[in-house]
């Protein structure tokens, strides 16, 4: 997929540099968690295990936020479809110095308009932590709506679950 500004492309293992970089950066240990990749191979086997996987099964996954006009690796988004969920939901995250500038916003727009649109979605969630507020501000502005509280399974953390339907 590509924006005005933006490439999504799969992720693959020649990201690990970049993926150790963004599962260690404060917010995503604080909102999504420790996936204890700390490692170029930990990385390596994130990739592998988790988006590459998913795009396998399912013929999609999170994908790689790049800049269109340096191939720079800024971010993440994606579609996910989680065990815990009955829905396909939609996440993202990116690198600290790329936020505040709309690159999210783009990103989720278009991974939503693919999910509604090509793949044929006709429901789509996202969960939040209760108090990330610049994902829920996100997500309301692209037209999901809150939908209710969630506690999934082997989590510890309580969440929000937001709705779209196109």
């Amino acid at each position: 997929m590509q924006t005005s500004r933006l490439i999504l492309r799969r992720l693959d293992e020649t990201d690990a540099t970049f993926i150790v970089e963004l599962l260690n950066d404060p917010s995503w240990l604080r909102y999504i968690g420790d996936r204890g990749v700390r490692t170029l191979a930990d990385a390596r086997d994130y990739v592998r295990d988790g988006p590459a996987a998913m795009h396998a099964r399912h013929g999609f996954g999170l994908d790689a936020v790049v800049l269109k006009d340096s191939g720079l690796p800024i971010g993440i988004c994606g579609l996910l479809k989680r065990d815990t969920l009955d829905d396909v939901d939609i996440g993202f995250a990116f690198l600290p110095a790329w936020r505040g500038a709309g690159y999210a916003r783009e990103a989720a727009t278009a991974t939503l308009q693919h999910a509604t649109k090509v793949l044929g979605l006709k429901r789509v969630v996202a969960i939040t932590s209760l108090d990330n507020t610049a994902s829920i501000r996100l997500l309301e502005s692209i037209g999901f709506h809150f939908e209710r509280i969630l506690d999934m399974p082997g989590d510890a953390k309580t969440l929000r679950l937001f709705a779209y339907s196109p």
